[in-house]
């Protein structure tokens, strides 16, 4: 009896755990991300990161890879030791090299590029 009991537990506390306890909150990025949507940049404004991580899932990560270490395009973790939010903004809108312009239009290319700029 002792066993078939154990085993119940056992098997309970597997299934439970394979199933995330039901924790609805997302990943612990996602978390931060939410819990950080807005950060001083570097030249006084401030920067939605979440916006701005969305505007980059949809449009850049498939090229610079989602944690920004590039693939297809040059690693972008560093990128605004490089370049200013505004050389950001017209290499986003022309495009360089085999980066093709137009990828981001309107005010998502301001909010990337200062998101950006903040990599460094």
């Amino acid at each position: 009896m002792k066993k078939w009991l154990l085993t119940i537990l056992f098997g309970t506390a597997i299934v439970l755990a394979a199933c995330g306890g039901g924790d609805e909150g997302g990943s612990d990025e996602q978390q931060d991300a939410g819990d950080n949507a807005t950060e001083e940049s570097s030249e006084g404004g401030s920067v939605d990161s979440a916006a701005a991580e969305e505007v980059f899932e949809s449009n850049c990560a498939s090229c610079h890879g989602a944690d920004l270490s590039g693939g297809a395009g040059p690693d972008l973790t560093q990128v605004g030791s490089k370049y200013s939010a505004d050389e950001i903004a017209d290499i986003i809108k022309n495009g360089k090299g085999s980066m093709p312009a137009g990828l981001v239009s309107g005010d998502d290319v301001d909010l990337l590029a200062n998101w950006l700029a903040e990599k460094k």
